[in-house]
């Protein structure tokens, strides 16, 4: 979604430079052949639009997580949970139909997001993991404006947003 917004305030096509679109799921069953399984159909539910989905049960990211960054952390006790620690506070958040309209969440506000502002979420990501991803995004979007590390905040009380979409 942040990359999207980037997008049109740049005056791109909202699917440029977006190597992936992420669908994220919370579901009790940690097995891999689960995950595997829902993946293969999401994939087949978007194939038409030729875009890459990564497709994450939240709920087993604690197993695999160590693997990739080096370090565990906490499971997720649902979606909400683990979007809470997405690495800055413009992309910490997740959309999902409610009906007919949207239902938002966005636990660290909005604000950075449409102000094109990249702060970090401290909650979980690394000074490293931060820099890297900066500094790939600045060089797609180069209106965005990267705080440092110590600008970062940590896990502040989490708060609803809801916004109906129509």
């Amino acid at each position: 979604m942040a990359q999207t917004i980037w997008n049109v305030a740049h005056g791109k096509a909202p699917s440029a430079d977006i190597l992936d679109y992420d669908l994220v799921y919370y579901d009790r069953d940690l097995s891999e052949a689960r995950e595997r399984s829902v993946q293969r159909e999401a994939r087949e539910l978007v194939a038409d639009l030729h875009i890459e989905l990564d497709v994450t049960n939240e709920a087993r990211v604690h197993l695999w997580y160590p693997r990739q960054f080096g370090y565990g952390i906490q499971p997720y006790q649902s979606t909400e949970d683990a979007i809470g620690t997405w690495p800055t506070t413009a992309t910490a958040i997740g959309v999902r139909p409610s009906g007919r309209a949207l239902e938002v969440w966005a636990p660290l506000g909005t604000d950075d997001l449409f102000n094109l502002v990249v702060r970090p979420n401290r909650v979980q990501i690394t000074p490293e993991i931060y820099d890297a991803k900066v500094t790939r995004w600045v060089t797609r979007w180069p209106s965005l404006v990267a705080l440092t590390w110590e600008d970062g905040v940590g896990r502040p009380g989490l708060r609803r947003l809801d916004a109906l979409v129509r």
